[in-house]
């Protein structure tokens, strides 16, 4: 989660198939951190030194007594203007103030690293960076934008140059034992692979802070990679002591109970996960998983509805619910014309995916007026080469069956209501219904058991091992660096929502 910093200032540089489709409903499922995708959340306060658990504000440190009234035009009064701007959500406005700030004062860490934080939330990762850096060269020991760059670096792939700055950044004095550092520093092991450097890097935050959850939420994730889920279920249990409002600790502990079989305290986990935080995505999306499992398709279509309206942009959130609204088309034709649309969305942006291709035709199968899109589909689908001979068969007798009746008159609305021609809901068809989850052997899997991180089209993928167990970047500063006319105020450098 990206959000200001707010300190008054910071004084000078350095000081500071078919049958893919049935196997996939699950197992594929998202299973992320709070504020996965940090830069379209609301802002937080700066986490302190030794950090909380992922996404948990620091407590708001003790604010200098207030100085005088910033002077009309000056910098303090540009930066203050910009940030009410961030505020109110013009993002525009905002930066046009902090570039004015950086203007007149270039050495201006916090407006520099606010231009970062907003070109992440408008989607300029490649300026986002550039900001970063620029605050990297003033002060390379500046701690949100390390551990806002490798918290890129990471999620565009780059796992050894986040891993390299991390580091960099742990060896300048006085940072060795840095808990947002460390923290991250484990996640990004983890997404590497390398449990037992994940966990010694949790294990060097507890020397200074036994109490730090977000370095439990980081052992409790190896534990649950390592598949001991007592010990994760413990370890878990351990950091919610201290961070009992965050969201993805409750997400976590859901995830571990679905692994220990125990589905009623997996779902009342989930369940308080997004009480806790109405815009926490996983929480939705294990919902929605859960929800299918038991093949409760409205209710599964609410929780991923919900994902969608949280992450509008993510074709991932958008299969999920195309697939709920497909589980209902056998009572509600008109839910299988809503699937194909959905579907559709999904290919926009990933076109020729096959469960997507494939659902489309199923799905619009349901209902005459979505005949036509559904043959166009089906053709599609049986041109792939991860469609089975015994598939396209079912798909030629399927598309031949739509062309004639489409040759026949259509009939009265009354008949047309009672023809329905929409595939029951557990259709044997490839494609044709929700239905839990299949391992890649075959076995039933539950609902979100792999699912930490994107979906990868394959069932059973593994977690992403992703960035819930420390902030994912840090907030956006709220206050000039470096006083006008060198006028440097004691207690520069507190942070305040």
């Amino acid at each position: 989660m990206k959000a200001f910093r707010n300190s008054w200032m910071q004084v000078g540089a350095g000081k500071t198939q078919m049958n893919w489709f049935r196997s996939m409903l699950v197992g594929s499922l998202a299973f992320t951190a709070a504020c996965a995708s940090g830069p379209q959340k609301k802002p937080s306060s700066l986490p302190e030194t030794a950090p909380p658990a992922a996404q948990q504000p620091a407590p708001v440190q003790q604010k200098p007594a207030a100085p005088p009234q910033a002077p009309p035009g000056s910098a303090e009064e540009a930066f203050a203007t910009a940030l009410r701007s961030y505020e109110a959500g013009d993002l525009d406005a905002a930066r046009k103030g902090f570039e004015s700030v950086v203007d007149a004062l270039p050495q201006s860490l916090n407006a520099q690293f606010n231009l970062g934080v907003i070109a992440e939330r408008q989607g300029r990762p490649d300026d986002a960076r550039v900001a970063y850096e620029k605050v990297l060269l003033l002060d390379p020991a500046h701690v949100p934008a390390v551990v806002n760059l490798g918290v890129m670096y990471r999620e565009q792939g780059r796992v050894d140059e986040s891993v390299a700055l991390f580091e960099r950044a742990l060896k300048v004095p006085g940072r060795e034992y840095d808990a947002s550092l460390l923290n991250s520093l484990s996640i990004t092991y983890r997404v590497a692979g390398k449990l037992d450097e994940s966990e010694a890097a949790a294990r060097r935050v507890l020397v200074r802070n036994k109490d730090n959850p977000g370095a439990y939420k980081n052992l409790a994730h190896v534990a649950y990679a390592r598949e001991k889920y007592r010990l994760a279920e413990l370890l878990a249990g351990t950091a919610r002591k201290h961070a009992e409002n965050d969201a993805s600790l409750y997400n976590l502990l859901g995830m571990v109970y679905l692994k220990l079989d125990d589905r009623a305290r997996a779902l009342s986990q989930f369940q308080k996960a997004v009480s806790l935080d109405a815009k926490f995505l996983p929480g939705y999306l294990n919902l929605g998983a859960l929800a299918l499992s038991y093949r409760d398709y409205a209710g599964a279509e609410r929780s991923f509805g919900k994902a969608v309206e949280l992450e509008p942009g993510s074709p991932d959130a958008a299969l999920y619910l195309a697939w709920a609204l497909d589980g209902q088309k056998g009572r509600d034709p008109k839910k299988g014309i809503a699937a194909g649309e959905v579907f559709e969305k999904v290919l926009a942006t990933r076109k020729d995916l096959p469960e997507a291709v494939c659902g489309a035709g199923w799905a619009y199968a349901s209902d005459r007026a979505g005949w036509e899109k559904a043959i166009a589909f089906l053709d599609r689908c049986k041109a792939l080469e991860t469609t089975t001979d015994t598939d396209k068969q079912m798909i030629t007798a399927k598309v031949s069956g739509l062309q004639n009746m489409l040759k026949a008159p259509a009939p009265a609305p009354a008949a047309a209501e009672a023809e329905g021609d929409g595939a029951p809901a557990d259709e044997a068809i490839g494609g044709g219904g929700a239905q839990p989850a299949q391992g890649a052997e075959g076995e039933a899997e539950q609902p979100g058991q792999d699912a930490e991180g994107d979906a990868t089209g394959g069932a059973g993928t593994q977690p992403e091992q992703g960035s819930d167990a420390a902030p994912e970047g840090n907030p956006p500063a709220q206050g000039t660096d470096v006083a006008p006319e060198g006028d440097a105020t004691e207690g520069a450098g507190s942070e305040a929502t």
